[in-house]
């Protein structure tokens, strides 16, 4: 593999997909270098996929102003990507009145940064909003938003026009100038005039690379747990406790999904390997136990899954709390512009920086718009979604509409497929997951698993290179005929 473009970005998560749709829009040679088998696989699709206000980052921050700007583009935004989101709002919950205070003080920051309609509401005010939570008053930010943050990882990267994606294709070293650097991966060299910076976990390596030693970032992994659809409707809004103080992130809070889950989490535990996205029970009892503060009567049973993200900070443990974004072209490394740091509410602010990011580029090379850029993009189809009326329709066209893959999600053979033919070329069984939904459901892929990995080999797919996640992950280790030449050869031995 090799190649030269005008821009390389490296790091195929939120931000980085939609710096690559931004530039799609003009007559670029862009890259996107995904170390891993596919987009949206770290920070970007693993959290909360809340569209945040600004209430709780610092006036006059990097921050406060992406987040605020990101946060009014982000329904148009998703409406041209076909992506759900939801203007759920937010409460942020005191448990007691010695609480109150911090709520004011979160209300004048959210004021001062922009955010509108904030109110302090009391108990009985928050009961009538939300009858199964419990509280002695909190404040509600009606302007919160939710969406899916992988679908929107997803869509950002297939809509780019003309970039082109190179997934597990990790960046190993940095050489050269401005105009003509070089960037080494495991498959060839590839040149760009401008780079950008958008590695999250492995942003402060990729500084180090191009000569920049300024920053460092600690991975904290926070953990979920998801349950089932039975109790979507406990809560109308999100719920959160008022932040701790000093703490790595924003409390364990109560999410709804765009899908119809609840989201318990996340924890904040830092972390020397950015891969360990494990889940542990100790945590899962927290979570549960903290959650039921709010809203009692949660049982492990509820829930059907958990998962866990990392957050690329700025900020080692013993300081705590939060680092500002760094979005900077430095002196010591013209041409290159770094994104480190991008914690939450990377998500929200992910549209502004795109356009300023773009903006950078474009000032160093003009170029004319694109006429195959599409303002407006189309998903995955989502049957579950559509009418009756239209699904006969459908059906009748193409009765792969008709056949239920995943039952608990109720996803078609024909949203299989065209997962599987998606434009990155991503073949993992999450690939399809991401982008479908299917395995997500109740039994977590027990009754559609071995389905998809029988569509994916009626696609042509060599069973022995199926993987769960790209790399090693493999599903199969060999064929029974394999299995079965082993054992008869393992008898044979013992006799002898």
């Amino acid at each position: 593999m090799s190649g030269k473009f005008d821009v390389a970005i490296v790091g195929g998560g939120v931000v980085g997909c939609a710096i690559a749709r931004e530039l799609s829009r003009y007559q670029l040679r862009v890259a996107v270098l995904e170390r891993a088998a596919d987009v949206a696989r770290g920070t970007s699709g693993k959290n909360s996929g809340v569209v945040h206000t600004g209430i709780n980052v610092p006036t006059g921050s990097v921050k406060a102003q992406y987040n605020v700007d990101g946060a009014r583009m982000f329904e148009q935004y998703c409406s041209d990507l076909d992506v759900p989101f939801v203007r759920c709002g937010k409460v942020i919950v005191a448990l007691g009145e010695a609480e109150i205070p911090d709520l004011e003080s979160l209300m004048a920051r959210g004021v001062a940064n922009g955010v509108r309609d904030l109110e302090i509401i009391d108990s009985a005010i928050l009961k009538r909003m939300e009858p199964n939570i419990e509280g002695a008053a909190a404040l509600n930010a009606p302007t919160a938003a939710i969406t899916c943050p992988y679908t929107l990882n997803i869509a950002l990267a297939e809509s780019a026009a003309g970039v082109e994606f190179m997934l597990s294709t990790p960046v190993l070293d940095i050489s050269g100038e401005q105009g003509a650097f070089e960037l080494e991966t495991p498959s060839g060299t590839v040149s760009a005039a401008l780079i950008i910076n958008s590695a999250g976990l492995s942003s402060d390596k990729v500084a180090r690379m191009a000569g920049v030693n300024r920053w460092r970032i600690w991975p904290c992994r926070g953990e979920y747990l998801i349950l089932d659809k039975s109790k979507g409707g406990l809560i109308n809004s999100m719920v959160y406790p008022v932040p701790p103080k000093g703490g790595a992130g924003l409390g364990i809070h109560i999410t709804p999904t765009t899908d119809g889950n609840i989201l318990l989490g996340p924890s904040a535990d830092y972390t020397d390997d950015g891969d360990d996205v494990r889940t542990t029970a100790k945590i899962r009892r927290q979570l549960l136990q903290e959650a039921s503060e709010f809203l009692p009567g949660l049982s492990p049973r509820d829930v059907i899954t958990a998962y866990s993200g990392m957050r690329p900070k700025l900020v080692s443990s013993r300081v705590g709390g939060f680092g500002d974004f760094v979005i900077e072209e430095v002196p010591e490394a013209p041409g290159v512009m770094h994104l480190v740091g991008i914690e939450s509410p990377g998500l929200t602010a992910a549209p502004a920086i795109a356009e300023k990011v773009s903006g950078w580029v474009r000032e160093r090379i003009p170029a004319r718009k694109n006429p195959d850029f599409k303002p407006k993009w189309a998903t995955v189809r989502r049957t579950r979604e559509e009418s009756l009326e239209v699904i006969n329709g459908l059906v009748g066209d193409d009765p792969a509409y008709g056949e239920i893959v995943c039952r608990c999600e109720m996803i078609t053979r024909r949203e299989i497929v065209d997962a599987i033919n998606n434009k990155l070329n991503a073949d993992s069984l999450n690939a399809i997951k991401y982008r479908s939904r299917a395995t997500m459901g109740r039994c977590q892929g027990g009754f559609c698993g071995p389905r998809i990995v029988d569509l994916l080999l009626e696609h042509g797919k060599d069973p022995e290179s199926l993987t769960l996640n790209g790399g090693g992950s493999w599903l199969f280790s060999g064929t029974t005929e394999d299995l079965r030449a082993e054992r008869k050869a393992r008898r044979t031995e013992v006799k002898s």
